[in-house]
């Protein structure tokens, strides 16, 4: 059996806290050994065992740290994971990968030069509705797809002071939300071939983006993916047509809201969405609807197969060309709102 990976987690806010840490302390095959953070009794309240650094260039000069795993604020991705793959790590990155396509680029070529994984968190592959409509697309029951529309909306009236929130690079819904539902697009059907974006500030005193809506345009299909920071109201998180019958779902993955309350996959009741989507479809000229049973999300998946890439040499589950397709994205969609146009040949 191949030794445990070591690992070192730049920073402790809510990503760290809630997507990382819990999944790299207790799976099999991984050595949480490091946390940095200027608040170390933070770490310490959830991690009472935990080493803790004041700063990420203590874990890079670490020489048993095999892996960094960085879920910091956006505009600090590029210049950390540069000086991690300078260093000698493996990186995983939080999405969005960098604040631009230029920084990506860069930093999949230094990957590339030192033979080092570098892998983007792009950890809502793993989610029961991403998985549920994929064995649904696979299925084929809606036949042909001709209109895909998903949502990440949520209520959240009052602008918080956080840096997501800030008039800084990279904050904003369109960075922080957007990358999840245009990963997910590229994995079900391909780039598309032009982009049309609205980006909002919507609610008082907003300084970031927290609304948008974005048209993705293939030759044989529209694609709409939506968020708000307004939305009181349940709304759908899919709306698929096909040529065939239709899906429609309700309900966010519990995953998030099960793992901000201290809990943690044990049992095979982990990652199960009890929000059943509706699946009608045409039969002998008749609208036939039922429930079409999820598919369970495991967020620990996506640290299985980066356990399997580092020691058995299997794909990186998510490599920086995929993330760099989605900055790609992200950039087009900005220069249409600013110009207010469909923009074209983005890859």
């Amino acid at each position: 059996m191949s030794k445990p990976i070591k690992v070192g987690i730049v920073g402790y806010g809510y990503a760290s806290k809630t997507f990382h840490a819990p999944f790299l302390a207790r799976l099999d095959g991984y050595d949480l050994v490091t946390i940095s953070s200027s608040d170390a009794s933070k770490v310490k309240a959830d991690w009472p065992n935990m080493k803790v650094v004041s700063s990420p260039e203590a874990i890079f000069s670490d020489p048993e740290i095999e892996l960094v795993v960085i879920p910091t604020p956006n505009d600090t991705h590029y210049p950390l994971s540069r000086d991690a793959l300078a260093a000698g790590k493996h990186v995983v990155v939080d999405k969005p990968f960098t604040l631009n396509v230029d920084e990506a680029l860069k930093l999949k070529e230094q990957a590339e030069k030192a033979g080092k994984l570098l892998s983007i968190y792009h950890n809502r592959r793993w989610d029961s509705g991403f998985r549920t409509v994929e064995k649904i697309l696979n299925d084929g029951c809606l036949g042909d797809i001709k209109y895909y529309e998903s949502h990440f909306d949520r209520f959240r009236p009052a602008v918080r002071q956080r840096w997501r929130e800030a008039d800084i690079p990279g904050a904003g819904i369109w960075y922080d939300l957007a990358p999840h539902l245009m990963d997910q697009v590229l994995q079900y059907f391909g780039k598309p071939t032009g982009i049309t974006v609205d980006l909002g500030k919507i609610r008082p005193g907003a300084e970031a983006v927290d609304y948008f809506h974005a048209i993705l345009e293939y030759p044989d299909k529209k694609v709409v993916l939506h968020s708000t920071t307004l939305a009181a109201a349940p709304m759908p998180i899919y709306i698929i047509h096909g040529m065939k019958g239709s899906y429609v779902k309700y309900g966010l993955d519990p995953q998030e809201d099960c793992l901000k309350q201290g809990e943690y996959p044990k049992d095979d009741s982990w990652g199960i969405d009890v929000n059943t989507g509706i699946v009608t479809l045409s039969q002998d000229d008749k609208l036939i609807t039922e429930e079409w049973p999820n598919e369970k999300g495991n967020y620990g998946g996506y640290y299985n197969a980066i356990h399997d890439a580092i020691r058995l040499g299997k794909p990186n589950p998510v490599t920086p060309s995929e993330a760099i397709d989605i900055m790609k994205l992200i950039e087009a969609g900005i220069l249409s709102a600013k110009e207010k146009r469909t923009v074209e040949n983005i890859f």
